[in-house]
């Protein structure tokens, strides 16, 4: 007996993994307390491989905020970031990092 998998199987099948593979993000405030919403001064994809397991990025956030105070730091994956290491079975992983400034 031969089973056919329907076009709605496998668009449902994508959105669930999606779902599950899950989004997340990872703030520091030096100064503690909550938060900030808002468009970050500062924001860019950074390539990571083998799940995130390798590679290491460093932002300089003296110079990414011109000399002023980095209130705010922020790393990270969004949808399109999870969808990317998805496509590529985890091969490239990428993830934002975002600063802001006082």
């Amino acid at each position: 007996m031969k089973y056919r998998v329907s076009q709605i199987s496998k668009v449902c099948l994508v959105a669930l993994t999606v779902a599950a593979s899950g989004c997340y993000s990872v703030t520091s405030r030096p100064d503690g307390g909550f938060k900030m919403a808002g468009n970050p001064t500062f924001e860019q994809r950074q390539d990571f491989f083998l799940w995130g397991l390798v590679g290491e990025r460093h932002i300089d956030t003296k110079t990414v905020c011109g000399g002023k105070r980095a209130t705010q730091m922020q790393s990270q994956q969004t949808v399109v970031d999870a969808l990317l290491g998805i496509v590529t079975l985890g091969i490239y992983a990428p993830q934002s990092a975002k600063v802001w400034c006082s």
